[in-house]
């Protein structure tokens, strides 16, 4: 019988899982609304009942090995989602030991940047590389860090919140309740609202005028920007520079051998790669400048469903 494990995605938009054999094959997955839910406990009935629906497309039994969950502001050391600013519901969120209840198999938690980290490394353009870091560009920013071939989690399992570092004092209002947080500028949440300044800013004709704040998305950016629109061209070369300049000086400190860009905001491609290449390497320590390759992640496929389910093979 063949032994598959479940990823978990969770975002603060969509929550995608799917079951994922050892080669690292997602063989099927779904989706879910995550903001439909008012309360976790609603969500985490309609996510368990939905993954106990999933069927291989020839509908070939198969066996769980365990259950892999990535997830904002997930402690891997505790199995907790602990206040978690890009998700609606507050508090310490116990969803490991839920999960266990629910499906009596073993189940790991990582924030999950470190699941696309994970994905990178053992399915992507990391194999090999001791030493990187991915950026998953969606609702938020996250960030996941591989030193000496292990993903950092610091001393209480939060390190790697590069989303929010400060990279404009007294800035953005962020979720978090802060001000200037990386990721009020560099996710797909922060371009939009790059946008809305710009439109205010600027008298340029823009097809993105007639779009609502809430209709907004990466996708018709970029589109808007290869049809040669001024403003969405202005609003990825913006975020870029902030981008740039951020990981100039992550690289000061950690040194990695590439930056993976992942998430929505990374299928801009060029749009969002070249300027933030640019600013990156025009603002590095002399010492660093050409050695880190700034990349588009190379996983084929959702790589936190992928790097989640690499946790339960990685502990079998």
């Amino acid at each position: 019988m063949k032994e598959l494990a479940v990823g978990i995605d969770i975002g603060g938009t969509h929550t995608v899982f799917g079951l994922v054999d050892q080669s690292g094959n997602c063989l099927v997955q779904d989706k879910i609304y995550t903001k439909e839910f008012d309360t976790f406990s609603d969500f985490l009935i309609t996510l368990s009942d939905q993954i106990k629906k999933l069927q291989l497309p020839n509908k070939e039994s198969f066996k769980l090995s365990g259950i892999g969950v990535g997830a904002p502001n997930a402690n891997y050391m505790n199995g907790t989602i602990e206040n978690a600013s890009n998700l609606i519901w507050e508090g310490v969120l116990p969803l490991g030991n839920l999960l266990q209840r629910n499906f009596n198999l073993p189940v790991k938690i990582t924030n999950d940047a470190n699941a696309s980290a994970m994905a990178e490394m053992l399915y992507g353009g990391a194999k090999g590389m001791k030493n990187f870091i991915v950026l998953t560009l969606g609702t938020g920013l996250g960030s996941g860090i591989v030193v000496d071939s292990k993903v950092v989690y610091g001393h209480s399992g939060f390190a790697g919140e590069l989303g929010h570092i400060i990279a404009r004092p007294e800035g953005r209002q962020c979720g978090c309740g802060r001000y200037g947080c990386l990721e009020t500028y560099v996710s797909a949440t922060g371009i939009k609202r790059t946008v809305s300044k710009l439109l205010a800013k600027y008298s340029f004709k823009s097809d993105l005028r007639g779009i609502p704040f809430n209709r907004m998305s990466a996708k018709k950016l970029a589109d808007a920007a290869y049809r040669g629109d001024e403003i969405a061209i202005e609003s990825f070369e913006y975020t870029g520079k902030i981008l740039g300049i951020a990981l100039a000086n992550v690289v000061a400190i950690n040194n990695p051998q590439a930056i993976f860009l992942a998430g929505g905001l990374s299928k801009a491609g060029d749009l969002i790669l070249k300027p933030t290449q640019h600013h990156m390497e025009e603002n590095l320590l002399s010492v660093y400048k050409g050695k880190t390759i700034l990349s588009i992640s190379k996983v084929k496929g959702n790589s936190g469903i992928l790097g989640s389910a690499a946790m339960i093979w990685n502990l079998i």
